[in-house]
């Protein structure tokens, strides 16, 4: 799927209004930090009450002075004006803090909700979205939503609560002289339903700009040596520039929209202001108290009007951002505990114990056999990959994979390690169907060593510790002996403390093909898969590699899968796949001399190939051996 096709897809047919739901949950989000949320909700009633209070005062103040000038009575009120002024600076210190503090920890929420998402999530998930679709909502999409939920928090009380005090303080004074300040609210309300349809729909847009530049700056970066040596800067220049003016022409127009929204409002609240002095000279007996306090009533109705509208309109600005966070927070991932199994390992950790393999009928602990009972998968509907297929393997046995890429080989892997679930048949583990297991258990008792192994920008020493968190020094140095990775190790300058760098860049490709042998080797797994493990290392590396996988194999589960035939020699059973089928199985002796047989044409033909090579002097890696 590509990014643009992929982005379409997560735009979808979202509502042009803002959807008070999504809202809601970012809301319980919020409410996780309580002590913050309660506080803006209070600072800012509190802040309200206040507001309210003043002008009552104010006028209170005129009407003293006017009747009998600087009396005891206005001081008493004089000082109160002060106090209240005094507390309005204090509570406004309050709720930007708690403000700050909210916007941080809903932030810190939403990125953990959406990365402890990530880690559920089954592989082919990953496979249709790009690395940089992912982070935008991690950082900027978080981020937009974070900065702006605490202020439209405290908006919703501290200016509705003004709206409603000056209201009713209106009504209370004078309710004919409130009414006309209060009949453009009918308009203000219009106006909002229109700018809200207007300005959703540019804010997604924007998003999904925003996603897509992110998405290219992912795959432009992890390219760019691709890009240089096809001298291709220009163009990928000119892409990038399509893209950012994209998201430069939706932002502005949202903005623009935004801009206009405002003094849209703004105005028609002030036309409440201009009814009211419009109206005030015909009320008889309106002292000027009266009317100083009436004024201000209907200015504090307009500022939280405006604000509020301000508010609203960078809701709908970030409605996009909150959208792509909830969505893959609310992702249900497609490969997942049963309820039964689910159940199962809560009882175990509520219990203190670690999550389960057991099944309901008692299933072992450890993984002894495994059993492919005439299984079916399909990546897409009708397009079948592995076809009826019937295997077991017991533990101290090594089956090998070997056949034509896109042949079904790491699908039969990825099925055993329920990174994908089967389209038909069962995979059984000592008799129980995988999918009656806990996720958690079953991978927990995996070693994957992949063809182009990841290593984290850490020391070697932590990378191999991350097979098992809890290892010690000398379980860590025994695991890099076993597997044969000692040998370089001990080389380097800082030994085990050598830091790789980003993927492991400062080391061979053998190199961290051993240390993530090790790693895998300290998790101590039931089922060790190895797949083209030694298909991009010299020959010396692939001995080396070989030896160790010789050693690790031992009492376990293994799966190698392979090209290269020298590479699977000593497996136990070497099974041909061909379109998801097996068409040969048996050990490499057997195979090897079969007249007309698949494995034999395919160990011939590589022989053929590394035997040319080595008499013109091309160095040939893993040349099958003679004999």
């Amino acid at each position: 799927m590509s990014i643009e096709s992929l982005l379409d897809e997560d735009q979808g047919a979202a509502p042009s209004r803002i959807d008070w739901r999504l809202w809601a949950t970012i809301a319980r989000v919020a409410l996780r930090r309580r002590a913050a949320a309660i506080g803006i909700v209070a600072g800012g009633i509190s802040i309200a009450i206040i507001e309210g209070a003043r002008p009552l005062l104010n006028g209170a103040l005129i009407d003293e002075a006017a009747a009998h000038g600087i009396s005891p009575r206005f001081m008493w009120m004089a000082w109160l004006w002060v106090a209240l002024c005094i507390a309005f600076g204090a509570g406004v210190w309050v709720f930007i803090a708690l403000a700050g503090r909210l916007a941080t920890g809903l932030a810190f929420d939403l990125r953990e909700q959406a990365f402890a998402k990530l880690q559920e999530l089954p592989f082919a998930w990953f496979d249709r979205r790009p690395t940089g679709w992912l982070l935008a909502r991690l950082t900027s999409d978080c981020s937009k939503v974070s900065g702006i939920a605490p202020w439209v928090l405290l908006d919703l009380f501290w200016a509705n609560a003004l709206m409603i005090a000056s209201a009713v303080a209106m009504l209370w004074m004078r309710w004919s002289l409130a009414l006309w300040v209060l009949s453009v609210v009918p308009l203000m309300i219009v106006a909002s339903v229109i700018f809200t349809r207007i300005m959703v729909g540019s804010s997604r847009r924007a998003r999904r700009a925003n996603s897509t530049i992110t998405a290219y700056y992912g795959e432009a970066i992890a390219g760019i040596r691709t890009t240089r040596s096809l001298v291709r800067e220009s163009g990928a220049e000119r892409e990038f520039g399509g893209l950012a003016g994209e998201l430069e022409r939706w932002s502005l127009r949202n903005a623009m929209q935004g801009a206009l929204y405002l003094p849209v409002i703004t105005t028609l609240a002030s036309m409440g202001a201009a009814l009211l002095l419009w109206r005030a000279p015909a009320v008889e007996g309106l002292s000027p108290g009266e009317l100083v306090a009436f004024c201000q009533y209907a200015l504090l109705f307009i500022y939280p009007v405006q604000d509020l509208a301000q508010r609203f309109a960078d809701l709908l600005s970030a409605q996009g951002a909150a959208e792509r966070v909830q969505s893959l927070v609310d992702t249900v991932p497609d490969i997942r505990d049963s309820p039964a199994t689910a159940r199962a390992v809560a009882s175990a950790r509520d219990a203190g114990g670690p999550p389960t393999g057991r099944a309901a009928d008692g299933g072992p602990d450890r993984i002894t056999h495994v059993r492919f009972d005439q299984v079916h998968f399909e990546y897409l509907p009708g397009q079948p990959v592995v076809c009826g297929l019937d295997l077991e393997i017991r533990r101290g046995e090594t089956i090998a994979l070997v056949g034509a890429t896109g042949g079904g080989k790491t699908t039969i892997a990825s099925l055993m390690c329920r990174f994908y679930d089967v389209t038909r048949g069962r995979v059984l583990l000592d008799g129980i169907d995988i999918r009656e297991r806990s996720l958690e258990w079953l991978h927990s008792r995996l070693g994957v060593v992949q063809q182009v192994p990841w290593l984290f920008a850490d020391s070697i020493a932590a990378n191999i510790r991350f097979g098992r968190l809890d290892a010690t020094g000398d379980e860590v140095r025994e695991a890099a002996m076993r597997t044969g990775a000692w040998r370089f190790i001990e080389a380097l300058p800082q030994g085990l403390d050598f830091q790789v760098g980003e993927g492991g860049e400062r080391l061979s490709h053998g190199q961290r093909q051993l240390v993530s042998l090790a790693r895998a080797v300290l998790a101590n797994p039931d089922i060790l898969v190895m797949d083209e493990a030694t298909s991009s290392v010299d020959s010396e590396t692939e001995r080396a590699i070989q030896s160790a996988i010789d050693i690790v194999l031992r009492d376990r589960i293994g799966l190698v899968i392979a090209h290269r035939l020298s590479t699977v020699r000593r497996a136990d059973r070497i099974l041909v796949i061909d379109q998801g089928r097996i068409v040969e199985s048996g050990p490499h002796a057997e195979l090897v001399r079969r007249p007309g047989g698949r494995y034999r044409a395919l160990y011939l033909e590589q022989f053929v190939h590394e035997r040319e090579d080595a008499c013109v002097g091309v160095a040939s890696p893993g040349a099958p051996a003679q004999g």
